[in-house]
Parts: structure tokens; C-alpha cells; sequence
């Protein structure tokens, strides 16, 4: 009963900067630049069809995972905001060229930004608890609500291409989020 109670405090107990799966899930949507790369994994995703439109997304989100672990323990990633801001850019550069690169290509780069995005997150949750819980709760928050913006982005981008104009929507979005992200950079 008591691992219950454990449980159900770590999920539910907010407190700011507490590392709830409540805090944990809305932290993707307190940040542009991030709400900017899991969206366009999924647009990405649609635009590349078949199965990427799973392996893509779920990549990123394990990846996103781990990276949020390792950053709660104080790993070094050098240059993750740089990383951050580069997804954003690249991710819409790809969707902007309508991309053909192998699945698994496009597998290992959203991974890879995937660890940055989440070690963002992890080292930004403190440490309020030694219970491991907390961090559970937190992490898991986050891939969710991830996991939810790539099948928003996903779906977007398979009605965007069910129209006649939708691949062209597509591909200047692309752009839209490319130059976004460089203004994120600037900001650095």
C-alpha cells in the first residue's frame, strides 16, 4: 500500500519545480523550440510516409527519455541549447526539401536531437526528492506529452496530404519552422 501511495504522490503532488508527470507533461509546451521540433517530427513523419510514421516519432521520444535521465544525473551534453535550436532548423530544412533519406537515417538524426531536447528537461527538474519516483513521473510525463505533439504534428501533416495544395503547405511550413528555428539561435 504504501508503494501506491508512492506512486500516486509522485504523480499527483504538484509543487513548482517539483517533477511531477504533471509538471513533466507540460513542460514541451513551455518552450517554443520544443514545441517546434516534436511537431515537426510528426509533420516529417506524415510527409515521409509508411513506417516512419511510427519508428520516426517513437525514436525521438526514446531518445528523449534517456536524454532527460542522463541529464537529471548531471551527464555533460555540451551545447544543448546549440542542439536544441539546430533541430528546430534541420527538422524544418528536411521537411521543407520533402526529404527522401532513408528511414533509418532519419532515425538516428531526431535520436539524436531527441537526447538534447531531453536533457534539457531533466536538468531543469530539481531534486526535490531522493525518490526515484519523482523522476520516473517527470520523465515519463514529458515523452508523453511529446509523444502526443508528434501525433498532432502527425496528423496535421496526413491532412494536410490529402489536399491538393497540402504537400506545398507542407514543405513552406518546412520552411517557416526553419527560419524559426534560426531565430532561436540568434536569441542564444
Amino acid at each position: 500500500m504504501e508503494i501506491i501511495g508512492s506512486i500516486l504522490s509522485s504523480i499527483l503532488h504538484i509543487a513548482p519545480g517539483g517533477g511531477t508527470a504533471v509538471e513533466g507533461f507540460l513542460h514541451p509546451f513551455l518552450g517554443m523550440d520544443h514545441m517546434l521540433a516534436m511537431l515537426t517530427v510528426g509533420l516529417l513523419s506524415a510527409q515521409m510516409g509508411g513506417r516512419a510514421i511510427w519508428t520516426v516519432p517513437v525514436t525521438f521520444v526514446l531518445a528523449m527519455g534517456f536524454g532527460g535521465v542522463i541529464g537529471f544525473y548531471g551527464v555533460p551534453v555540451p551545447m544543448v541549447e546549440y542542439g536544441i535550436a539546430g533541430s528546430v532548423i534541420i527538422l524544418g530544412a528536411a521537411l521543407l526539401a520533402k526529404t527522401r533519406l532513408p528511414v533509418t537515417i532519419v532515425m538516428v538524426f531526431v535520436g539524436f536531437f531527441g537526447l538534447f531536447h531531453g536533457h534539457a528537461h531533466g536538468a531543469e527538474l530539481p531534486r526535490i526528492s531522493e525518490d526515484p519516483l519523482y523522476l520516473i513521473a517527470y520523465v515519463l510525463g514529458f515523452m508523453t506529452a511529446t509523444a502526443g505533439l508528434h501525433i498532432i504534428g502527425a496528423l496535421l501533416g496526413y491532412i494536410a496530404l490529402r489536399r491538393p495544395r497540402g504537400p506545398i503547405i507542407l514543405r513552406l511550413s518546412g520552411a517557416f519552422i526553419a527560419i524559426a528555428g534560426l531565430f532561436i539561435l540568434r536569441g542564444l
